[in-house]
């Protein structure tokens, strides 16, 4: 095999290879627009990743495996330093800024983390716990000069290192992440530049990126969709991402940044298509941009929801199902012009193979319910330090994702819910996917969650929780009405909440088990005489 093509393979098994060769394909390309501020195009970008690798090893002592954790918000700086962290061969742990100081402290002592990176405005509860911990702190900042951005320093002999000598391999562990675990303390996930590398490829493929798409990025970048889904695939194809100036997703000003970056797609979790859906209702934008396609993941998105976005915004909504273990993308509809898209499924395999095994691990027909087991290079090779979790994920030879589901005929994957949130109603599993999404089929529902509770007759009974649109009065007598209409006996909830907010993960996704406990508390609270009522 000859040297050059040896090395084009190498640099596809890595992410820093895939993003060093669209820098150098689309160099005049915009990589990142900062919403209205200024642009970086992409060879900009890559000047910019290694300046600041250098300068994370030859100043601050990075070392080749070291972990770095980064807590700011969806900020330029946060690319940079980000990529930079992954450019020196270290590990970036990106945190949720928003988390307590003993938060911090716990994903800052688990993921061992050498060093603490935030923006210029520093993160009070973050410094304290790193300081409590003994890891430096460093901010990072962009100099701007009016909207030109300053490349500073530009002498490299300030640098004690080439960082074009510093080689980036598939098996280096680039990113390390918790899953949000619903039953147990998070689980450290490490992901390598191979892993990520092949996320990239899958998600660029089956949405057909190019050089020629834009997106405006809308979730958290400490979350695996956002960033890979988002950020990543985007950067590794040439194409443009925009960062909202508030550094966060804001509905008041989401039409405007897609129509000023000629956005082709977004990516986004039910919740915020919720909120784009309601602010369409309540105050529409006089035009919309033509979108290739509107994506949907993290949480089932209810077909009745997919049916507005369709008739509100003109673009197919492609629902996909992803896992952090996964890299991110697992399965997802295809765009129209490569099959159907189909309400209620996650869709197709994509550059991973899928069984749905039972207990035995053994595979299971077309249309029978099982657990949903992935293989491939994008799949992690293990939680960090935790024997115990690895031995029961990592079964039969397959990663077992703790979800059940079927594949239909066209080999679309329909899921009926997480092995621990089916309800269990004296002996009849009722999946609360099912329910939600009946509720939300309901013309005046805007948002509704299905629980499980402990019931002393059936060990478990199911609730809900139910936001009504705007300017509708729905009660809970109507609610249940409507389901009796639309769902078997025992599967319908036997209390209805009304309420104007659900409790919501730091990645704005809705845990039954904390939308249960949150409800559950409220029913006790009630329980108690109130004096002087």
């Amino acid at each position: 095999m000859d040297n050059h093509h040896h090395s084009a393979s190498a640099a596809a098994a890595t992410l820093s290879g895939l993003l060093k060769s669209a820098a150098t394909k689309f160099p005049s390309h915009r990589a990142i627009s900062v919403s209205g501020k200024f642009d970086l195009s992409h060879s900009d970008l890559y000047r910019l990743i290694d300046h600041s690798a250098a300068l994370l090893i030859s100043s601050y002592g990075v070392r080749a495996g070291d972990v770095v954790a980064l807590t700011f918000p969806n900020t330029v700086e946060f690319v940079i330093m980000f990529l930079a962290v992954i450019r020196a061969r270290a590990t970036a742990a990106p945190l949720n800024p928003a988390y307590t100081a003993d938060e911090f402290e716990f994903y800052l002592s688990d993921s061992e983390s050498k060093l603490l990176l935030t923006s210029s405005e520093g993160n009070r509860f973050a410094q304290s716990a790193a300081s409590k911990l003994n890891i430096p702190h460093v901010t990072a900042s962009l100099p701007t000069h009016e909207s030109h951005v300053i490349l500073a320093p530009s002498n490299p002999e300030t640098y004690s290192i080439d960082v074009e000598e510093v080689t980036n391999h598939p098996s280096d562990v680039a990113l390390f992440l918790h899953t949000s675990g619903t039953t147990s303390r998070p689980k450290g996930v490490p992901l390598t530049q191979l892993n990520l590398a092949s996320s990239v490829q899958n998600i660029k493929s089956v949405y057909q990126i190019t050089d020629s798409d834009s997106t405006v990025i809308v979730l958290p970048l400490f979350h695996v969709h956002g960033l890979l889904a988002g950020l990543l695939s985007s950067l590794g194809a040439g194409a443009t991402v925009t960062l909202p100036l508030a550094g966060r997703f804001s509905a008041s000003t989401f039409w405007s940044d897609m129509a000023r970056s000629n956005a082709t797609w977004y990516t986004a979790v039910p919740t915020i298509h919720q909120i784009i859906l309601d602010r369409h209702v309540s105050k529409p934008e006089p035009t919309y941009p033509k979108l290739r396609f509107i994506r949907s993941c993290s949480a089932s998105l209810a077909p009745a929801i997919m049916a507005r976005l369709e008739a509100a915004f003109g673009a197919p909504v492609l629902e996909a199902y992803a896992m952090t273990e996964a890299s991110h993308l697992m399965c997802s509809n295809p765009l129209p012009e490569n099959g159907p898209h189909k309400p209620s499924s996650v869709g197709r395999p994509v550059g991973q193979e899928l069984a749905i095994l039972d207990e035995n691990g053994v595979e299971l027909g077309e249309g029978v319910n099982g657990e949903v087991c992935i293989r491939g290079p994008n799949v992690t090779k293990g939680y960090k330090n935790n024997p115990g979790a690895n031995k029961d994920a990592f079964q039969f030879g397959w990663f077992h994702t703790g979800d059940i589901g079927y594949l239909d005929s066209d080999g679309y994957l329909h899921l009926v819910g997480r092995i621990k949130e089916l309800i269990n109603r004296g002996g009849e599993k009722i999946s609360p996917i099912e329910v939600d999404a009946v509720l939300l089929s309901h013309p005046d529902v805007a948002q509704a969650v299905a629980f499980g509770v402990p019931d002393d007759k059936y060990g478990e009974e199911i609730n809900c929780a139910v936001i009504p649109r705007e300017g509708s009065n729905i009660g809970e007598a109507e609610v249940l009405q409507f389901l009796k209409k639309n769902l078997a006996s025992f599967k319908v909830p036997k209390k209805v909440f009304i309420t104007d907010d659900l409790p919501r993960t730091a990645t704005g996704k809705i845990q039954r088990r904390i939308v249960a406990e949150h409800f559950l508390a409220q029913i006790s609270a009630a329980k108690v005489p109130k004096f002087g009522a």
